[in-house]
C-alpha cells in the first residue's frame, strides 16, 4: 500500500486516530485529521500533530475536506453512516477508499494474526491468549480494542510474531482485506443497537471477521450460542468449536471435570487441564478459557504449556474483579459489563445475596431480560446515570430498586444495606459515557470508593 504523497483523511482523533495519523505521515502521506470536537477539547493532542505536518480540522466535518482525499481512515468511535461518509460512499469506486484503523494496520502488520470478537469476554480471552503464546516462547503482541491500537504494533512485528487482537464490531465495520489466520467469535448477543440499529446488522458486523479467511485459516465458534453457530455456514475457513456443556466433533470442551481438545473428528480427546485449576470466576469464563485453549492448540502451543498459563492467569481489571471484603461484604467490579448479557453472566457467578449497581448510558437495551435472575439472586438494585429511569420502568415490581443517581451514592447505600455474606456488584449493563470517560474510569472510581469504605472514610 503505497501512501507517499497520497491525500489521506483520518476521521476521529481518539487514541487509534492519532496513532493512524502519525503513522500515515511517517509513510509520506499528506494527512488531515477531522474531529467534531472543539479545538479547546483537543488542545492536548493538536500540537504533536501540527509538529508532524498534519492538518487539523475541528468543530465538525467539512464535506469538501472529505471529497479531496485519496483515502479516508475512520476511527472506531465514528459511526460509518455519518452524513459525510454516506455522501462519499455514494461516489462508489470513483470516490476515495474508506477503511478503518484495523484494516490499515493489518496491511502492514507482519506475522500471524489471531483475532477475537464477541459481545462479551473479548478482553479476558485476548489477554489470556496473549499470555499463552508469550509463555510458550512465541514473539507475541497484544492489542486492538484491548487498549493498544493495532497501528502501534507494526514497528514491533516480525514474520515470526503472533499478534493477538481484540476486535470490536466498530472496527470490523470498516474492514476490506483483513484476514486473521485464527478468528474467534465468543458469542453474539444484543449490544450497540444504538450504533448498528438492529441485531441483524450487529451480527453481520461480527461476521466480517471471517469474510477474507480461506481454507488455510481457522474459525473458532461457540457451539452453545445460536447466532454464533450460524457463522459456520459463512466461512471458507476450517471450523472448530468450543462448548462448556457437551462433547463436540472438533475443538475444546469439558469432559467430566477436565478441559480437553479434539484435533479432528474421530480423534482421541487430548487432556489439557482440570476445571478446578481455572482461576476465573463464573461459567462464562470457562467458555473464555475453552476458546483460548482451542485457538492456542491450533496455533501450535502444547497442552502442558497452556495448562500452566491458564493456571497462572489473573482476572483482567474491571472484569468480575474482586476488590475487597468490607465488614463481611464482598465487592466486585465488573464495570466492563456494558450490556445486558454481560450483566447476566456476572449475576450467574453468584448464588444470591447480591446488591447490584445498574445504569449509565443506555444502548437501546431491554432490561426486562434481567428479571428472572434479579428475582432469584438480587436483594436490591441501585440505579445510576441517564438510563436509570428506563431501568426502573423495565424492572418495576421485579425487585426492590433504590434510585441512587451516582456511583458514589450507590456504593454508600449498598454498603449500608448489605449484611455479612452479601455481595455488592457493579455490573451496569450500560455504557459509561454519561458520567465517566469510559468503563475503565467508572471501575477505578468504584474501587476507590470501596477502598474508602475499607479505610473508614466513606
Amino acid at each position: 500500500m503505497d501512501l507517499k504523497n497520497k491525500r489521506v483523511l483520518v476521521v476521529g482523533l481518539g487514541k487509534s486516530g492519532k496513532s493512524a495519523a502519525l503513522f500515515l505521515r511517517a509513510l509520506g502521506a499528506q494527512v488531515t485529521v477531522s474531529d467534531s470536537r472543539s479545538a479547546e477539547a483537543l488542545a492536548g493532542e493538536i500540537p504533536a500533530l501540527l509538529d508532524a505536518g498534519i492538518m487539523v480540522e475541528t468543530g465538525g466535518h467539512g464535506l469538501l475536506t472529505f471529497r479531496r482525499q485519496d483515502l479516508i481512515v475512520v476511527s472506531p468511535g465514528v459511526p460509518y453512516d455519518t452524513p459525510e461518509l454516506k455522501q462519499i460512499r455514494a461516489f462508489g469506486p470513483a470516490g476515495p477508499l474508506i477503511i478503518g484503523e484495523l484494516e490499515l494496520a493489518s496491511r502492514f502488520l507482519q506475522g500471524q494474526i489471531v483475532a477475537i470478537t464477541g459481545s462479551n469476554g473479548k478482553t479476558t480471552t485476548t489477554a489470556l491468549l496473549g499470555k499463552i503464546f508469550a509463555d510458550a516462547g512465541r514473539p507475541t503482541l497484544v492489542g486492538g480494542n484491548i487498549g493498544t491500537p493495532v497501528i502501534d504494533l507494526i514497528a514491533q512485528s516480525t514474520p515470526q510474531t503472533v499478534s493477538v487482537l481484540e476486535v470490536s464490531s466498530f472496527q470490523l465495520e470498516t474492514v476490506v482485506e483483513f484476514r486473521p489466520h485464527i478468528g474467534v467469535v465468543l458469542n453474539i448477543t444484543q449490544d450497540h443497537l444504538d450504533r448498528h440499529g438492529t441485531f441483524e446488522n450487529y451480527a453481520a458486523m461480527k461476521a466480517r471477521i471471517t469474510s477474507q479467511q480461506t481454507a488455510d485459516d481457522f474459525f473458532v465458534l461457540n457451539a452453545e450460542d445460536k447466532p454464533t453457530q450460524m457463522l459456520a455456514a459463512r466461512t471458507k475457513a476450517q471450523v472448530f468449536w468450543f462448548s462448556g456443556r457437551r462433547a463436540i466433533k472438533q475443538g475444546a470442551f469439558v469432559h467430566g471435570e477436565s478441559v480437553v481438545f479434539l484435533p479432528r473428528e474421530g480423534a482421541r480427546p487430548e487432556p489439557v487441564m482440570p476445571l478446578a485449576e481455572i482461576p476465573l470466576k463464573g461459567a462464562h469464563n470457562v467458555e473464555n478459557v475453552l476458546a483460548a485453549v482451542c485457538a492456542a492448540r491450533l496455533g501450535g502451543v502444547a497442552a502442558e504449556s497452556i495448562r500452566a498459563s491458564v493456571a497462572g492467569f489473573k482476572a483482567v481489571e474491571h472484569r468480575l474483579e474482586f476488590v475487597a471484603t468490607v465488614r463481611g461484604v464482598a465487592f466486585y467490579n465488573d464495570s466492563k459489563a456494558t450490556n445486558v448479557d454481560a450483566t447476566k453472566k456476572a449475576l450467574e457467578a453468584f448464588p444470591g445475596g447480591v446488591h447490584l449497581i445498574l445504569g449509565g448510558k443506555d444502548k437501546n437495551s431491554d432490561y426486562t431480560e434481567l428479571a428472572d435472575l434479579l428475582r432469584a439472586r438480587v436483594k436490591i438494585v441501585y440505579t445510576i446515570g441517564s438510563a436509570a429511569e428506563k431501568i426502573e420502568r423495565h424492572l418495576a415490581g421485579v425487585v426492590k430498586i433504590v434510585s441512587a443517581g451516582t456511583l458514589d451514592a450507590a456504593v454508600r447505600q449498598a454498603a449500608q444495606n448489605a449484611v455479612p455474606g452479601d455481595v455488592v456488584l457493579l455490573a451496569p449493563a450500560c455504557a459509561s459515557f454519561d458520567q465517566f470517560t469510559g468503563y475503565e474510569q467508572r471501575g477505578r472510581v468504584f474501587k476507590d470508593l470501596v477502598q474508602g469504605l475499607a479505610g473508614g472514610s466513606v
